[in-house]
């Protein structure tokens, strides 16, 4: 398994919040539930998106058009708005509650029937939206990898997941919640993997050492095998250089030590079993490559600041 492989392989859909939204101008939502990652596709018409944090553009809000999809991530708020002036007329609180800015209960009046939401049925702009409600179900190395929003534009990409994404959204079948997670899972990782290999995306240094003849190699091992005892000697060997020359072009490239991102693996992987699975502390300690569930205590709380207990029952800081 190679990094993105591996990074990839984290989104999985519980119960996502999907719907087809549909409003005429003026509108403005402003989002403050929280959630950890919101996809945004558009269908028709335009959005202006602008993150609470000012790390986007010089003018901060972003336009979305036609084909665009948004990946915003969170716990931070923003605002989606038919233009940047508009005053939010909407607020959508943790939970989905949605509400005026004054605090009165919209639910009914903006229900346009299944997964249908909006202003007006026939409004101007079609938006479909997916949210992950739940912190676990997208792992935080992937939110690490990410800025606070990324636009993906419709003509650098085979948009046809919005379009059966937009099929299903609408429907009420036996077992739809289950299509609509796996459709969403499937529509990030797309966008996704379109997104960083692009030039100016910004990717990670592992994500743009993945091409290079040493360190990429090097990588991959290390990812398909984050449990086995590694050494930079053993790394430099199997790669077929020296123990020295590993080292520095690591470092170079990925921006640390070999064994610092090894250590770093480990313990994300371990932050997302213990999220995600109710493997025991001493299972995924075996896993990630720790001999003892002390062992991997200690490091863990040396990194995190929060044991892997309190880390599993959602008392710490995530990382990242």
């Amino acid at each position: 398994m190679d990094a993105l492989a591996d990074l990839l392989d984290g989104p999985r859909a519980r119960g996502a919040f999907l719907l087809r939204a549909t409003l005429s101008p003026p509108w403005s939502v402003r989002i403050q539930d929280e959630a950890p990652l919101c996809l945004v596709a558009m269908v028709r018409d335009e959005a202006w998106i602008t993150p609470d944090e000012d790390r986007v553009s010089e003018d901060r809000a972003v336009r979305v058009g036609p084909g665009d999809v948004a990946v915003v991530r969170g716990p931070a708020h923003y605002t989606v708005a038919d233009d940047p002036a508009t005053a939010p007329r909407v607020v959508i609180h943790p939970g989905q509650v949605c509400t005026t800015p004054d605090g009165r209960a919209l639910t009914a009046e903006m229900d346009l029937g299944t997964r249908n939401w909006g202003n007006d049925p026939d409004g101007s702009a079609v938006m479909l939206i997916g949210t992950y409600q739940m912190r676990g179900a997208v792992t935080q190395r992937l939110l690490a990898a990410l800025p606070t929003l990324l636009v993906l534009r419709g003509d650098s990409w085979d948009g046809s997941l919005v379009t059966l994404l937009g099929r299903e959204i609408v429907k009420d079948e036996p077992g739809q919640e289950v299509v609509l997670d796996r459709l969403l899972d499937l529509l990030l990782i797309a966008v996704l993997r379109t997104w960083l290999s692009r030039p100016d995306a910004r990717a990670p240094g592992w994500y743009r050492a993945h091409g290079d003849p040493v360190v990429g190699p090097a990588l991959r091992m290390l990812h398909a095998d984050p449990g086995h005892p590694w050494t930079v000697a053993e790394l430099a060997g199997r790669v077929g250089v020296s123990r020295a020359a590993l080292a520095q072009r690591f470092a170079r490239l990925v921006g640390e030590p070999p064994m610092a991102y090894l250590t770093g693996l480990r313990l994300a992987q371990a932050a997302d079993l213990l999220r995600e699975t109710d493997a025991t502390l001493e299972a995924v300690a075996r896993r990630v490559g720790y001999g003892t569930a002390f062992a991997l205590s200690s490091a863990f709380k040396r990194e995190r600041g929060v044991s892997p207990q309190r880390y599993r029952e959602g008392l710490g800081r995530p990382a990242g």
